[in-house]
């Protein structure tokens, strides 16, 4: 079954009522752009004579932003460093609107994501991390207790840096307080992510829990399958040029990627969550929600780096 070409709008109002509570890995994305005229003497690498600097919300941050972008609200329950960098992560944040609940580790690296852009391409990335203590992140279950509450829906932003440690506890917690949980995936164990509502994972993060599959007959029945075991109601697979799929009881839903030229994929499965977590906030369905995200997921593609959609551009 195919989605229908019509997207269901919703009201500015209806969504500026929604919040949507993210809990996740956030990170400082930062960009060195520079001009790249030689080949270094000293080995086979450009050099790139950097001529300006950019810092952008990362990971789970940029999920959040997302999310009030698109014009809903939204609260940002992590943990970072007490670091130069985690304090220009809270600044950033601070200026969108995101509620901001920051669990500090004085022995945690907040994880940096530096990109250098020579050309308008992207020739190396440099990642600074390491993983937060698991004491500060039980501490933060208790944050996470209070501010379910006053939110319409949860979304977990796993990128495997640590985070989400106690996501099986906060999981339990939501979905006995009614809320719609969301989970954008990491690793190849989603036992944790048991009794969710939706895990949005790509192919390569799927086959990396259920294995290749040779046709769509196969990958229903695969997926299938997973839904069972973790006791999922949905699971919307994103295939890139193909578009996404939602498996859920009714079966499966598709729609197709939305044709545009794509310049930067970074940061396209924050935005589809995110479309996702906010349209669900403000009481849409998964299946009314799908054709939404997986358009925000096109606009996204067609801007640099980690960027976001507005409401003005989801709804031309």
């Amino acid at each position: 079954m195919t989605a229908q070409k019509n997207l269901m709008n919703i009201s500015r109002e209806a969504l500026s009522g929604a919040r949507v509570l993210v809990v996740g890995d956030v990170m400082l994305d930062r960009y060195w752009y520079g001009a790249v005229d030689r080949i270094s003497p000293e080995a086979p690498v450009p050099i790139v004579r950097i001529t300006r600097e950019e810092e952008r919300n990362g990971g789970a941050a940029n999920v959040a932003y997302n999310v009030v972008t698109l014009g809903a609200q939204s609260s940002l329950l992590t943990v970072v460093g007490e670091d130069e960098a985690s304090h220009k992560l809270e600044a950033l944040v601070a200026g969108t609107g995101i509620q901001t609940y920051f669990g500090r580790d004085p022995d945690l690296k907040t994880t940096v994501k530096l990109r250098v852009i020579g050309r308008q391409q992207q020739l190396l990335r440099l990642d600074f991390e390491n993983t937060p203590r698991t004491e500060l992140l039980a501490s933060q279950t208790a944050t996470f207790t209070k501010l379910l509450e006053v939110h319409d829906a949860v979304l977990f932003s796993d990128y495997g840096k640590g985070g989400l440690a106690h996501v099986s506890d906060m999981i339990a917690r939501a979905r006995a307080a009614a809320k719609p949980i969301l989970i954008d995936p990491k690793g190849s164990d989603y036992s944790r992510y048991k009794h969710a509502t939706v895990i949005t994972p790509n192919r390569a993060e799927l086959q990396q829990v259920v294995g290749h599959w040779l046709d769509d007959s196969e990958l229903q029945t695969k997926v299938g399958n997973l839904r069972e075991q973790l006791d999922l109601i949905a699971v919307l697979l994103t295939r890139s040029e193909e578009g996404m799929t939602l498996f859920d009881a009714q079966g499966l839903l598709h729609v197709g990627a939305q044709a545009r030229e794509v310049f930067d994929v970074t940061g396209a499965g924050d935005t589809v969550i995110a479309t996702m977590a906010a349209m669900v906030a403000a009481g849409m369905t998964l299946r009314q929600a799908m054709p939404l995200a997986n358009r925000a997921g096109g606009l996204v593609v067609g801007k640099f780096g980690t960027a976001t959609v507005s409401y003005e551009e989801l709804f031309a």
